[in-house]
């Protein structure tokens, strides 16, 4: 499963399906609670599944161009095609050894019988037959093929069956009929007590097929279905009415080019002729699958056991009740929460108490991914009710949010927010807030800043930091910004607007970081001590990776945490595949929370800068996105972050170094020098013998210093 990085990068899409891989195994995990072992089947299914709705027909149009800065790709689209190829095989089907083998025994060993590739049981086959007569049939539509097929478009990611009628008679027929997985649940579970049985619709169909065709003879049938380019080409369609323009293509995009037809084995070769012939997928990649499609549906496993799942951890409460007033407590000191550790209820009191407060004038926010019933709206809409002024930018092209943020959009402008919408060829992926008070005649503000999205949803699974702060000097810039959002214009082509203290892409973000990353290559060079640690999901963008391999070559040691896409291929000497003394070390993070944060520590000869923020290293994030990192200025909060960075790093349970072949190494396999990766290796956690898992160390770490006693229960 190596592959070599080409001019010191990684392939983009090759490193993140070992990103993805990485999930699977923790999947594979015996010391994953079982029921979350078949939640991590499901999210490595649901990501391949967007994967291939969003990466493959981009690579596939590297054929037709000869130059892009979407990806440091050598290969032709077709030959990195047949590489993804492989290396996927080779998944599915230890994916399928691992439910089949693994997984699904130790259900069984629990008196949990998920029916997977048999026949229902006679015991519960009656209870079979009455739900699909009673439920299940009301949703079923059958295509017969050749004469429907003209009116017959299969939409994306649905589940089909391949009925075949009458086979090797002159009356064979060929029908498609729809498996409702959108309109009923997958799963149909039978008793209530210890001993359980779990059914695929799927199969339920499969047996009772004959009520469908009750004047044929039902010789077989397959499931597909089908994956279509989930791409809204928008960059180019500046003018009009842009809600208008995405809802339309929205309505389209279900309909979009088809890239892959999946297919249950065993299909007669001039059957599968005949699909592809008449649905018209001759420019899809045809793949033989499994029995069973969208396995992503796992998430909605019909059996809830706490002792078969995480031991739940309450979200730590920070004590602010006893403060009449959050926003005058912020003023006074910074609160950086670390969720979903920490309870998210200081950022809704945030904006409830903004939206209420008579003191409060303006209230301005941007908006990338907002929660289906989001708190922070409904705040945001009382208080303009409430006679605040409010502007909200809302990003419209949120790639698979666009339909819920332009609902929100419409709901708040009808309440008389001022909406900003997206600028042309640029996203707005900044997650900030800003609340402007007039006290005895001031101006008085505070604000808002986060590395991920201001969604109380998201928050319960992604480990994000959120600042509120009073700083004069940020808010001042983050008024700035916002004053440069109100004019939707594009900042590549415009005034200058300089920012001494946030790192804003499209102005500084870029230099800036270059430029700390050069001071480190200078006190290495003049025999100081130094240091760079990054944390972000992503890492792809060549000038940044290059200015670390130089950093590297100084002799800055680089200790980088990156969850899934890595084009940076760890052990850069200049020259090579360094295999003595390592600069560059990368840790990859899955557990049970999906690691998000971004964080940038430089060492500085001893007096760190420590950076927050929303931007990755990816070329997007870098060149066609509005990001915004901001400052740690605050000693207390610096010395937080930096106990949670050494916990991740010392991490050895739920953390893999990815190697210089860039596959994924558990951190006890690495050699002794390169298993210490702290900035203090001699008091790691992990050299004392113990496994680390760095996020119930945290959550250990966060309880004991907020002075929160309550146990894990």
């Amino acid at each position: 499963m190596q592959y070599m990085a080409h001019h010191s990068y990684f392939d983009r899409d090759l490193s993140w399906l070992t990103f993805n891989y990485r999930v699977l195994e923790e999947a594979a995990s015996e010391q994953t609670p079982l029921l979350e072992r078949v939640l991590f089947l499901s999210i490595y299914c649901s990501n391949l599944d967007e994967f291939y709705r969003v990466r493959i027909p981009a690579i596939a149009a590297l054929q037709k161009i000869k130059e892009t800065r979407e990806t440091f790709i050598s290969a032709s689209g077709v030959q990195l095609l047949t590489k993804i190829s492989s290396r996927l095989n080779g998944q599915l089907e230890h994916f399928g050894q691992l439910l089949t083998g693994r997984v699904l025994p130790a259900l069984a060993a629990k008196d949990i019988h998920f029916v997977y590739h048999r026949p229902i049981p006679a015991t519960v086959q009656n209870a079979a037959t009455s739900y699909f007569l009673n439920q299940v049939l009301a949703f079923l539509q059958p295509v017969h093929l050749p004469h429907a097929a003209p009116d017959f478009f299969p939409e994306n990611d649905h589940l089909y069956f391949l009925v075949i009628l009458d086979q090797d008679s002159p009356a064979e027929e060929v029908v498609i009929l729809n498996i409702p997985s959108d309109d009923l649940p997958r799963f149909y579970s039978t008793g209530e007590g210890q001993s359980r049985h779990i059914l695929f619709i799927d199969d339920i169909i499969r047996e009772n097929l004959s009520f469908v065709f009750p004047y044929a003879t039902i010789s077989t049938a397959y499931s597909f279905k089908i994956s279509r380019d989930a791409e809204l080409d928008l960059e180019d369609e500046y003018q009009g009415d842009i809600v208008e323009k995405i809802e339309k293509k929205l309505a389209k995009r279900d309909a979009g080019l088809a890239t892959r037809l999946l297919y249950e084995p065993g299909i007669p070769l001039r059957i599968l002729q005949t699909l592809i012939r008449q649905l018209q997928l001759e420019g899809a990649t045809v793949v033989e699958g499994g029995r069973y499609h969208n396995l992503r549906d796992l998430a909605g496993f019909p059996v809830k056991d706490p002792a078969l799942s995480y031991t739940p951890w309450p979200a730590l409460r920070r004590n602010f009740d006893h403060r009449p007033s959050l926003l005058q407590a912020i003023m006074e000191k910074d609160l950086l929460l670390h969720v979903p550790y920490e309870s998210y209820d200081p950022v809704l009191r945030f904006f409830n108490e903004a939206a209420i407060h008579p003191q409060v004038e303006e209230i301005y926010l941007t908006l990338y991914r907002v929660a289906k019933d989001s708190r922070i709206v409904h705040a945001l809409i009382s208080a303009c009710r409430n006679g605040k002024k409010v502007t909200v930018f809302v990003e419209l092209k949120a790639r698979f949010d666009e339909a819920n943020n332009i609902r929100w959009a419409k709901k708040m402008k009808e309440a008389g927010v001022k909406i900003i919408y997206s600028i042309p060829g640029l996203k707005v992926h900044a997650k900030i807030g800003l609340v402007k008070k007039r006290v005895d005649g001031r101006i008085h503000y505070c604000g808002l800043l986060a590395t991920g999205n201001l969604n109380e949803n998201t928050a319960r699974v992604y480990t994000d930091h959120i600042l509120l702060t009073g700083q004069h000097d940020l808010m001042r810039e983050l008024e700035l910004l916002f004053i440069f959002l109100s004019t939707r214009k594009d900042p590549r082509k415009t005034e200058k607007i300089t920012f001494q203290h946030l790192l804003v892409a499209q102005f500084n973000l870029l230099p800036k970081f270059l430029s700390l990353i050069d001071r480190e290559i200078a006190h290495a060079r003049d025999g100081k001590p130094a240091s760079i640690i990054i944390k972000m999901n992503n890492l792809e963008e060549k000038v940044l990776i290059d200015k670390l391999y130089e950093a590297s070559r100084a002799g800055v040691r680089i200790q980088l945490i990156v969850r899934s896409i890595c084009c940076c291929v760890p052990g850069i000497n200049g020259e090579g595949i360094n295999t003595e003394g390592k600069n560059i070390t990368i840790r990859r993070i899955v557990d049970r929370y999906l690691e998000h944060g971004r964080v940038f520590i430089f060492h500085n000869d001893g007096q760190e800068e420590f950076f927050l923020g929303s931007s990755d290293w990816m070329n997007r994030n870098i060149y066609r996105r509005l990001e915004v990192c901001f400052p740690l200025y605050e000693q207390e909060l610096k010395d937080e972050i930096r106990e949670l960075i050494r916990l991740q790093l010392d991490d050895t349970a739920a953390a893999t170094a990815i190697t210089a072949e860039g596959e994924n190494i558990a951190v006890d396999a690495l050699p002794a020098e390169d298993r210490a990766t702290a900035t203090q290796p001699e008091e790691t956690l992990a050299a004392a013998g113990s496994a680390i898992r760095s996020q119930e160390a945290i959550y250990q770490y966060l309880a004991a210093r907020r002075g929160n006693t309550s146990d894990k229960t």
